[in-house]
């Protein structure tokens, strides 16, 4: 005796279930699994130009005429690059909407803070062989060595108190705080402004963007200023309304 098989056609919920013959399981990358794979992205973009001078280090890459000097500049250059990227996070973040870009912030201010400490150290070093009299002169008779020292100085706070237990720590000081990465740009800027002296294409770009960046946030807080002032004003009147109307009721008795 053969089993009935039964002819009604297979639910919506079991075939479901039942995955199709060749079929590929699908993958998607949790938000969280995305700003990962962002940071590493991030992060090996941020490391080349330090492999670069590694690889020239270790001769695989020649280097120039002044290898020291090119060192020096390149991680000096490659700092502020860097800073200016970091200092464009929040008006893309804005722009955007993207808010996801606030957690590759940090990360970049600290690359940013290790290549200028990186070209701190080349030039103490090996540009000026740690000969102290030599530092001492540069630091009191260098203009662009002096505000490039204070550009370095104003970094380190900031570096130091990146971490969240500091933001916790600090409250509300840690916003003011690190609202110093303001003046340090602008130092750093002068620095290579007052470095190269005849040729100053370069950073006068970098001038025109830190411009355009420090320009974007004034713009940004009168904005929110005015919009304030509009709430707070329509506020008032909502609330005198009520009053007003209690005044016009009683004078029509």
């Amino acid at each position: 005796m053969t089993a009935r098989t039964s002819s009604m056609p297979p639910s919506k919920g079991s075939e479901e279930a039942v995955p199709r013959a060749g079929a590929s399981p699908s993958f998607r990358l949790l938000p969280r699994d995305r700003i990962a794979v962002a940071k590493i992205f991030v992060a090996a973009v941020c490391l080349y130009p330090f492999a670069i001078v590694v690889a020239k280090i270790a001769s695989l890459i020649p280097f120039g005429a002044n290898p020291v000097e090119e060192v020096l500049h390149s991680m000096g250059k490659t700092g502020l690059q860097l800073l200016w990227v970091t200092l464009a996070i929040t008006p893309l973040r804005k722009l955007t909407k993207l808010n996801a870009l606030m957690r590759l912030r940090r990360m970049l201010g600290l690359f940013a803070f290790f290549y200028l400490s990186m070209h701190l150290l080349v030039y103490a070093v090996l540009d000026r062989g740690l000969d102290f009299d030599e530092l001492i002169v540069d630091l009191t008779q260098r203009p662009y060595i002096i505000v490039g020292m204070l550009c370095f100085v104003l970094l380190v706070p900031l570096a130091v108190t990146s971490t969240r237990g500091w933001q916790r720590r600090l409250g509300r000081r840690w916003t003011t705080l690190h609202r110093l990465i303001y003046p340090a740009a602008i130092l750093g800027v002068l620095h290579y402004w007052w470095l190269v002296k005849a040729d100053i294409r370069e950073p006068l770009l970098y001038a025109v963007l830190l411009g355009v960046l420090l320009g974007f946030r004034v713009f940004d807080a009168r904005v929110r200023a005015a919009r304030r002032r509009r709430s707070a004003s329509d506020l008032a009147a909502a609330r005198g309304a009520p009053l007003v109307r209690g005044a016009e009721s009683s004078s029509a008795r």
